[in-house]
């Protein structure tokens, strides 16, 4: 039997005005319904009452529901809209990547996001990768002011290299750090090993700048770094994106300025010579060719079909059967227009969902109308008792049925808002997903290799390379109102697509 899915809460409101006025009750009420109608179960609420969300990442409640992600005590959470989970973009995305890294599904009722379901998993997928090539066209953008201030001198940006400070625009010797820096090149000219240089530092009581132990890779890294010998590069790595390496960019493309140095050129240049040649020493495996569809490729005798040579062709051991993966690759990316954009019986189940939203949306206005005139009847009464205009026991029989349907309908609307929320979420806008899809299919080459990798695994389950055919078979997204039926199970389509 399937294990029961645990989930949290995440309510937060950011001013003591809006703890009264939004209800957090109220959206607790709201997300534990849709947690009900998911047969879910809610092991905790994280709740943060009059706080910012411009940065929630050093919160201590943020911190106990990430713990709780990365521990499994609960495998997603429930909130009312993105803007309440966080405003800052960066941060949303940090806490989307955590989430996605431990398979664990964030809940958007307003924004009808559930990376639970198969419709979910891929438009958070698309929004992630879009927001990702935005994210690289604004750091080329930034990337092309950095020359500019490297030639002025002007800092770039993070802390001076270990034994060194800023000082205004100077950069200049940290007289704490600098003997440490250069006892670093002098032991490992001993040693002449990295972990053993750190070892003796982190033995003598030397701590890094942050006051970590000295490890091998810092160790290379600062012997690597020719400011102790009197030179600052600027404009010399740039970054392959948020969370991604560091590369080093063209020498042509360097700026170097002098500047006060720690240790004597020849020093610097007999340790860098010791590391040089230690590499040449190592038998570095070459980059391995990495392929879009690796994986997911075979043979309709049943066997996976591989890339065995630097040529890029998939191919079966036993049958021997081939195909260029270039060409696999547009196959794919047709069958993705085809599966994208060209399902009928979902328009229609849309168009039938839709219809249902506008009933439930109807009665939930009707219902809010009754509950703010009933709100109105009773402020008259009460008007009416303080003027003497009713007696106790006239007030006592008008009041009581008023006070008795009101809590009624507070009850009732976070249930009609649940429904509405859960029909919502399983029935993504037909125009929304159809606008997202010719992005991605529009933009397909254009992405990063991951991001279509990703999405590939999200919605590829295999593709078997016949002799004349290809049939791929894909999650299909299933209807909104099948998805309500079933919990969203995944369907499966195939297509066949002749090779070239």
């Amino acid at each position: 039997m399937e294990k029961q899915k645990n989930i949290g809460i995440w309510i937060r409101v950011s001013t003591d005005f809006q703890v009264q006025d939004e209800s957090p009750e109220h959206h607790e009420k709201r997300a534990r319904l849709y947690a009900d109608a998911k047969g879910w179960n809610v092991v905790t609420i994280y709740r943060l009452d009059a706080v910012s969300g411009k940065s929630i990442l050093e919160y201590l409640e943020t911190k106990r529901m990430l713990q709780d992600i990365k521990s499994g005590v609960i495998s997603g959470i429930i909130f009312s809209k993105l803007a309440r989970l966080a405003r800052n973009t960066k941060e949303l995305l940090e806490i989307s990547e955590i989430f996605r890294s431990y398979n664990a599904d964030l809940i958007s009722l307003a924004e009808a996001i559930d990376t639970s379901t198969p419709a979910g998993r891929l438009f958070f997928t698309v929004i992630a990768a879009m927001a990702q090539w935005e994210r690289e066209e604004i750091a080329d953008r930034v990337a092309k002011s950095v020359p500019i201030r490297a030639m002025l001198q002007k800092p770039l940006g993070g802390q001076a290299t270990f034994g060194y400070k800023w000082e205004g625009k100077q950069l200049i010797i940290d007289e704490s750090e600098a003997p440490v820096r250069k006892l670093l090149y002098e032991v490992f000219l001993k040693t002449k090993r990295k972990k053993a240089t750190a070892t003796e530092l982190n033995e003598k009581g030397y701590r890094t700048r942050n006051g970590a132990k000295f490890s091998d890779t810092t160790v290379e890294r600062l012997i690597k770094d020719p400011t102790a010998k009197g030179i600052r590069r600027a404009n010399y790595t740039k970054s392959l994106g948020e969370g991604k390496q560091w590369v080093i960019k063209p020498k042509s493309e360097w700026i170097e300025h002098p500047c006060p140095a720690i240790v004597s050129e020849e020093l610097w240049n007999e340790c860098n010579a010791i590391l040089e040649g230690q590499h040449r020493k190592r038998n570095k495996v070459g980059p391995r060719a990495v392929h879009l569809l690796a994986g997911f490729v075979y043979c309709t005798c049943g066997n996976k079909m591989y890339v065995y040579t630097e040529t890029p062709v998939y191919k079966c051991k036993s049958c021997k059967r081939k195909i260029d993966a270039s060409d696999l690759d547009d196959i794919y990316h047709e069958q993705l227009k085809e599966f994208l954009l060209s399902d009928i019986d979902v328009e229609s189940a849309q168009h039938k969902s839709d219809s249902l939203i506008q009933e439930k949306e109807s009665l939930l206005k009707a219902i809010r109308a009754e509950y703010t005139g009933l709100l109105k009847k009773l402020e008259m009464h009460i008007d009416m008792r303080g003027s003497g205009e009713l007696s106790k026991d006239d007030f006592a029989t008008f009041y009581a049925p008023v006070q008795t349907r009101l809590r009624q309908i507070e009850s009732e609307i976070p249930e009609l808002e649940a429904e509405i929320d859960f029909i919502r979420i399983h029935s993504l806008s037909t125009s929304t997903v159809i606008e997202e899809a010719k992005d991605l299919y529009n933009n397909w080459k254009q992405l990063p290799f991951e991001e279509r990798r990703s999405i590939v695994e999200t919605i590829t389950e295999r593709i078997e390379v016949d002799t004349d055919t290809i049939n791929l078979s894909l999650s299909y997204l299933p209807t909104p109102l099948q998805l309500s039926q079933n919990g969203g199970n995944k369907q499966h389509v195939s297509m066949d697509s002749l090779m070239k």
